[in-house]
């Protein structure tokens, strides 16, 4: 992993975050880590690996077509870019955290995220995104199974956070230790019911069933090699069908089809940065390394596997 500095560029093409635009009629992000985890154990959630990847990395890749990702915490290295921030006094409560994450974003529609969703997808980014731009209210949220409000998994206007924001400011003086519902209360806001997306890690039992669900059948390939992606720093759609196809064939039905598909991508990797054995060597390190963080979650779900 890389420790990334503020970027002096836009973010990675999006629906919603392509060629500059997102700065103006397009999004940017927030995403809220300084936590202090105590159903943790005052653990750094943001982190603990899921599938080989920090909980703060998986959320960041979700919402990377934002044209400006502000993390509000200590900085730390992240897979991506981002901008740091942090509220004053450290420790403020999420409202404090927000405001100070809000002041280095420009766009008008901002994604607003916890750093503790390892179901978050692109996908789900840009439904609420969507139904945003084509609602009339402040902001739409996510619900999880419980009907219960996710107001950090959201999408909002800018200028609505902003108009309640300062009006809290001035009716309490500060934003320190003021809940969040204070906030969410006074905006018009429209739900939208995942209870895959919206699943938090609270607890290491959450962190454990989210381990856990990755490994499961339907999951565990496009779950590997979305690491691998992330962890070579490749923006490549990958047909993976026609890879295990191809790989099928060949070896007559082999059993273990993350071999020729990471081996591709290391290769790819070498490939795109020009380099020769080096470069291969280098990324071959990278993927062998994330495999054995990979193996060593399956045979521990406690605070030591963090």
């Amino acid at each position: 992993m890389t420790a990334f500095e503020p970027p002096s560029t836009p973010g990675s093409s999006d629906a919603f975050g392509s060629s500059g635009a997102a700065g103006t009629d397009g999004h940017d992000a927030v995403v809220l880590a300084g936590g202090a985890a105590r159903r943790l154990g005052g653990a750094d959630k943001p982190g603990v690996r899921v599938g080989g990847r920090a909980l703060l990395d998986r959320v960041l890749a979700a919402c990377s077509g934002a044209a400006v990702t502000v993390v509000v915490a200590e900085p730390r290295p992240t897979a991506r870019p981002v901008q740091w921030a942090r509220e004053d006094p450290p420790g403020g409560g999420p409202l404090a955290a927000l405001d100070a994450g809000l002041r280095h974003t420009t766009a008008e529609y901002v994604v607003v995220l916890s750093a503790d969703l390892p179901f978050l997808d692109r996908e789900t980014v840009r439904n609420l995104l969507t139904a945003l731009h084509e609602g009339r209210g402040d902001g739409v949220l996510l619900t999880d199974p419980g009907g219960r409000d996710q107001p950090l998994v959201a999408a909002y206007r800018r200028s609505a956070l902003r108009r309640e924001l300062t009006a809290l400011r001035a009716e309490h003086g500060e934003l320190t230790g003021l809940p969040l519902r204070r906030l969410t209360g006074a905006l018009e806001l429209t739900r939208i019911t995942d209870p895959v997306a919206s699943f938090d890690c609270d607890t290491w039992d959450d962190i454990a069933a989210a381990r856990a669900r990755i490994r499961e059948h339907g999951h565990v390939l496009d779950e590997w090699i979305t690491a691998v992606k992330d962890e070579l720093g490749l923006d490549l759609d990958v047909d993976t069908d026609v890879l295990l196809d191809l790989a099928r064939d060949a070896a007559h039905g082999v059993a273990r089809p993350a071999a020729p598909l990471t081996t591709f991508l290391v290769g790819y990797a070498a490939g795109r940065a020009e380099g020769g054995p080096e470069a291969v060597a280098e990324a071959a390190r990278k993927a062998a390394a994330l495999a054995l963080r990979w193996a060593a979650e399956a045979e521990s779900t406690g605070p030591d596997a963090g």
